[in-house]
């Protein structure tokens, strides 16, 4: 029987139970093997019930460097009946599985190298307490692998020493655990325990060089330095530390899977950032009682001049859309960060999509449209919700920072944050007393300058000048009630047009040419990201040249719709099912619908490189034989 043999480019799916500690210990194993200087880019895959319910970590290891989810699993970590069935058809065809054989397996697959150790006998036989048993079996099991596949156990066991600190006796039945399992498997699983069916073989020491003893696993770690300067954190942590850089002083949410996180980093960074030499805090953050509740809350702090923010996913934002066309039509700044779930209703609380373009570029109903910014990893997540604010404040209007599960929750390799010194918040259009003294003009919905943003004050400026009624029904320039239709015109006309101004400074595309010219292009934009580099290349290597732009905001920069323009067919990318991106495309652009071609993907999974290689592939296949050449 063939069986895959791969050195820092595999796939490993551990699958558990949710509440078990798994998870760290998972994790564990992904930050030895990151350690080791080898890119990995992990996903972990929960329940939104409770626990006792399956849950999965999937690991990718590609000194490559690719960080998409490749699709497929190398080597199975299957510890949960529950799922066994499942489990087993997911390794590729010569791959591994490794499970806990106290229990006979329910079933075996004749081109799947199996591995049994005794992992709960084991256990029970060497502790008493019920949750040390779970918990040290979790260890147990990375010991164990860490053994089988060259994983340098030093470096786990400094990984327990830093996470466990002045925790001794915890840190050393970890330890313990650790060093237990890989006994067990450098002493019992030299030659394949499941009828023979897995050829031994010496996998390289921690050196490269060959020996060691015999592994019935053909996948290694080998020490590697393609990591370099990069970090490893969550999506929604970089978006809590953007804001608070951002100089966001006031935080309203209410807690919704997978945002929750945003909120409590937010908490924790004001905690070392936002608080005085005495003590006192220089934030406020409340726990509202709902979505509405908590956009309210950021709505009054913006329009009274602190910068604010909100943090919520699909559900939170139907409930948020009148406050959000508030905010479009008073013109108060607003940020919010979006943190895509599948959907619709409750739909799929804790699995990935981008289904919430349509219901945030036109949330509340009228004629409304907001600025949305699309970040690819947590780099731009820091980025672009510091961004956010500046935006908010300069056109006086929402922004909404469209982030996901897979980018949110997930660790994720990415370049370092960096935050220029020099920079200064960008607050807009606003009036001081000094310039309602000197006479400026003062009209507060009326365009001045060109560029449709008009100019603000902020409550209290002056005794006398520069006040105004904020309201949500019609009003004239100078914030006089009207139900005029040339008022009516006139305000309307100015925000589309402010709009347009705010295609011009939101974050511009990425454009990303082939190495030869081409009459194909293709559309993407947030965490389609890395699974789209990676299948641009192996398109390319088979003489398939796409043009590539990366969309990093909406309304989009004419050099989107330029680009549409420069080729025959352009593919769009995207995690929904209705191809919103598309819809939107062609509402703003309103080229020929035959040239924007749906790819989609909209299971709740990560889309994959794989996907996207086979359905473009195809695709341009069918246009060869209309004519267009790639």
């Amino acid at each position: 029987m063939s069986r895959i043999e791969s050195t820092n480019d595999f796939v490993v799916k551990f699958a558990n139970i949710n509440g078990s500690g798994s998870a760290s210990a998972n994790e564990l194993f992904a930050r030895a093997i990151l350690r080791m200087g080898v890119p990995v880019s992990p996903r972990n895959i929960f329940p939104s019930n409770i626990q006792g319910m399956p849950t999965w970590y999937e690991l990718r290891v590609c000194e490559a460097g690719w960080l998409g989810r490749r699709g497929g699993v190398d080597l199975m970590v299957a510890m949960n009946p529950q799922t066994w069935a499942q489990d087993l058809q997911e390794i590729e065809p010569g791959g591994y599985l490794f499970y806990d054989s106290t229990k006979p397996p329910e079933s075996l697959r004749d081109d799947v190298h199996a591995i049994g150790m005794p992992v709960t006998a084991i256990c029970n036989g060497t502790y008493e307490d019920p949750r040390q048993r779970t918990l040290y079996k979790n260890i147990m099991v990375i010991g164990a692998l860490a053994e089988l596949m060259s994983v340098e156990l030093a470096v786990v066991e400094q990984l327990l020493a830093e996470q466990y600190k002045g925790k001794e006796r915890l840190l050393d039945g970890n330890v313990r655990a650790l060093k237990a399992g890989a006994s067990f498997a450098r002493e019992h699983l030299a030659e394949a325990n499941a009828a023979g069916r897995a050829r031994a073989f010496a996998p390289p020491s921690a050196s490269g060089e060959p020996g060691g003893w015999p592994s019935p696993v053909g996948l290694t770690v080998r020490r590697a330095d393609r990591v370099g300067a990069r970090i490893f954190m969550e999506g929604n942590a970089a978006s809590a530390l953007g804001m608070v850089y951002g100089g966001a002083t006031v935080c309203a949410w209410y807690p919704i899977t997978p945002s929750t996180s945003v909120a409590e980093a937010f908490a924790g960074y004001c905690k070392q950032f936002r608080t005085g030499p005495e003590g006192e805090s220089r934030h406020a953050i409340v726990q509202a009682e709902d979505e509405i509740a908590a956009i309210g809350m950021i709505l009054g702090a913006g329009w009274n001049g602190a910068r604010s923010f909100t943090a919520t996913s699909g559900p939170g934002v139907s409930l948020m859309t009148e406050f959000l066309g508030f905010a479009y039509f008073a013109e108060v700044p607003l940020t919010l960060i979006n943190v895509q779930r599948g959907g619709p209703s409750t739909g799929m609380p804790t699995r990935t999509q981008q289904a919430d373009l349509l219901s945030c570029a036109f949330a509340s109903h009228g004629d409304t449209q907001q600025v949305l910014l699309f970040p690819e990893d947590p780099r731009e997540c820091f980025d672009f919700s510091a961004t956010a604010l500046d935006l908010a404040d300069r056109l006086q209007t929402p922004v909404i920072v469209m982030s996901d599960l897979d980018i949110g929750m997930n660790q994720r390799l990415c370049e370092p944050l960096e935050w220029d010194d020099t920079r200064r918040m960008d607050r807009g259009k606003v009036l001081s007393a000094a310039d309602l003294e000197a006479g400026k003009e003062f009209a507060r919905y009326k365009d001045l300058d060109g560029d449709a943003i008009s100019y603000r004050t902020y409550p209290g400026t002056h005794p006398k000048l520069g006040s105004y009624f904020t309201r949500g029904s019609t009003h004239n320039a100078q914030a006089v009630y009207s139900e005029r239709g040339d008022d009516y015109r006139y305000i309307a006309d100015r925000l589309v047009r402010k709009m347009q101004t705010a295609a011009r400074i939101a974050p511009q595309p990425q454009l990303r040419p082939a190495a030869q010219p081409t009459r194909l292009g293709v559309l993407y934009f947030g965490s389609t990201s890395p699974s789209m580099d990676e299948a641009l290349t192996q398109l390319a290597a088979e003489g398939i040249h796409l043009d590539a732009c990366r969309i990093r905001a909406y309304p989009f920069a004419d050099a989107v719709g330029e680009f549409i323009a420069a080729h025959d067919a352009v593919f769009v990318v995207e995690q929904n099912r209705d191809g919103q991106c598309r819809q939107l495309l062609m509402t703003q652009f309103e080229p020929d619908p035959k040239k924007l071609k749906k790819l989609l993907h909209f299971d709740g999974t990560p889309i994959t490189a794989r996907f996207i290689v086979k359905a473009i592939t195809q695709q341009v296949h069918q246009l060869a034989v209309a004519g267009v050449q790639a």
